[in-house]
């Protein structure tokens, strides 16, 4: 899953990011709600959640939120503020934020509230995913097959969350490098040739092709 943070206070985004990425996230960070505005205005379909601060420069928090609101874009916002009043918080659900959390605060808490965003019904995410004898957990992050527990890296089960959400639908390099990568990578498309690689030796049964190469395109993940 891929996660967006605006937030002014560099060392603060970065610390979330560092964190989040650790646990399995994708995650991209702006400094100014301008950046941040032009962002999710041509790419707000490239990601699953929005962690948003209020006080923001050139372009606010409130704004934002209420701009994306306004054009009916429905991605999950939790916001962030310094601003420990009644008030605040109000005027941030009342614009359609989803969730709020008062800095400083624990990434224990940060992470509890993201997944509770991501596990509302409003969202079409299926935590427990089961395809082709295969089975995804993604609150555990563990994955089966046949009953036996299969160890794979962070970007393995990122890319293969992506296959199992999308089956039977072919998938581009780019687009998994842009939903498993944060959006700064600047590797090469090999990158997913190789997990991919790794995939189907650790999942795929001898005579199988359950990670299709459609050839000039992509891959595709066979129910």
């Amino acid at each position: 899953m891929r996660i967006l943070i605006i937030e002014d206070q560099e060392k603060l985004a970065n610390s979330i990011k560092k964190g989040l990425e650790k646990i399995g996230f994708a995650v991209d960070t702006l400094y100014d709600g301008a950046d941040g505005m032009r962002r999710l205005d041509f790419g707000y379909r490239d990601y699953d959640l929005l962690i948003l601060d209020i006080m923001l420069p050139n372009v606010d928090g409130i704004t934002i939120c209420k701009t994306l609101r306004d054009k009916k874009i429905n991605i999950p916002i939790l916001m962030l503020t310094a601003k420990d009043t009644l008030d605040n918080k109000v005027e941030g659900l009342n614009i359609g934020a989803d969730d709020y959390l008062i800095k400083p605060f624990q990434f224990e808490e940060l992470v509890a509230r993201i997944k509770a965003l991501l596990r509302r019904p409003a969202n079409v995410m299926n935590f427990e995913l089961s395809i082709a004898g295969i089975d995804l957990n993604t609150v555990s992050r563990k994955v089966t097959r046949d009953n036996k527990e299969i160890d794979l890296t962070t970007k393995e089960f990122a890319i293969l969350e992506q296959f199992m959400t999308h089956p039977n639908e072919v998938l581009t390099r780019d687009k998994i490098i842009s939903h498993v990568w944060d959006f700064a990578f600047e590797g090469f498309s090999n990158v997913v040739d190789v997990h991919i690689k790794n995939l189907r030796k650790k999942l795929q049964k001898k005579d199988e092709n359950i990670l299709e190469t459609v050839h000039g395109t992509g891959y595709r993940f066979n129910s």
